[in-house]
């Protein structure tokens, strides 16, 4: 594990084996991430960006093993995730913990929110009593911006910023060290997104939160995030600081990203090149072809793209995976 970090991801790959397509033939394997590595310092948000289906959910849902992973390591404070028993990941649960992207379906509407705030309290912290727990579930209300006296309401009754805000509110509940932030402000409108986006930031700077903030907003990305890990077809594309990927993107798929994003100010940024939008569609999964997975879309495609995949390389302040990295 690198020091000073406090989760090491390295070459976490995920498969899933499909249906037969025959009755005769054999069951084909979905690749959905290959050989991911990257790595989140203590209170700092990592943000994995990229189109839909590029394997962001996934990633985060198998570093932290709601997923489970085919192969890889997942060093957590010192600790391989991916190797821990039933029991002892259960031991773990509490320092590790989500928010859905979707405020309402992550409810339970049939519970009250009180109820649903204190039930993390309840599983991974039975030792406390219940007065405790419940008047642990009033501050955390107060923190997220809600009134204790809401806690006797059910999801339906609050508006979709509030509903997120319990949901941030039962994700804090256990006192973690890592959240994972699945789209969390993609189903509010832009108003409550700065609100939801300045609670989480405030979150982090009052108790030091670690964040891994998956999004294919690149206008939230950049308010939110300090590093950045672009991902393609199941593979981190280009990894670098904030700064440096907005101002002087390396590969082409995170320039075209960056082209296709609706009026952002860093197009005016020094030595900003402008690729033009990405066309077509990327490849199957089932058949991942060889060489650079980008190339059937790239504008700067050479023959050795189509037969040598590029690996992930250091590359100034960052890393790209890219034979002919723009300059």
């Amino acid at each position: 594990m690198t020091a000073g970090t406090l989760l090491d991801v390295k070459d976490l790959s995920v498969r899933f084996v499909m249906p037969r397509r025959s009755p005769f033939g054999g069951r084909p394997m979905l690749h959905a991430v290959r050989d991911v590595s990257f790595s989140l310092r203590p209170g700092r948000t990592l943000g994995l960006v990229g189109e839909s289906g590029s394997g962001k959910t996934t990633t985060a849902m198998a570093a932290i093993r709601l997923l489970e992973a085919h192969s890889g390591a997942v060093m957590f404070d010192g600790v391989d995730l991916l190797k821990l028993d039933a029991e002892a990941m259960r031991r773990h649960r509490r320092h590790l913990q989500v928010i859905f992207q979707d405020p309402y379906s992550s409810l339970n509407p049939r519970e009250r929110v009180g109820a649903i705030v204190r039930e993390p309290l309840d599983l991974m912290m039975p030792g406390t009593s219940r007065a405790e727990r419940t008047e642990r579930v009033g501050e955390l209300f107060g923190l997220v911006g809600l009134r204790p006296d809401q806690m006797a309401l059910f999801p339906h009754q609050f508006s979709g910023g509030q509903r997120q805000r319990v949901s941030i509110a039962r994700a804090l509940a256990t006192n973690p060290r890592l959240v994972v932030c699945d789209e969390p402000v993609s189903a509010l409108d832009v108003a409550i997104q700065a609100q939801i986006l300045n609670l989480l930031r405030r979150l982090q700077d009052e108790y030091g939160l670690s964040y891994l903030f998956i999004s294919h907003d690149l206008g939230v990305v950049q308010f939110i995030c300090d590093d950045i890990a672009v991902m393609y077809l199941g593979q981190i594309v280009e990894y670098s600081d904030r700064p440096s990927l907005f101002s002087r993107p390396r590969h082409p798929y995170t320039a075209a990203l960056l082209a296709a994003a609706p009026s952002l100010a860093r197009r005016k940024s020094a030595g900003y090149v402008r690729e033009g939008a990405v066309k077509g569609d990327p490849p199957s999964p089932l058949n991942i072809p060889p060489g650079c997975a980008f190339a059937s879309r790239c504008p700067r495609v050479q023959p050795k793209c189509l037969k040598e995949r590029p690996l992930l390389v250091r590359d100034g302040g960052g890393s790209v995976a890219c034979h002919y990295p723009l300059a």
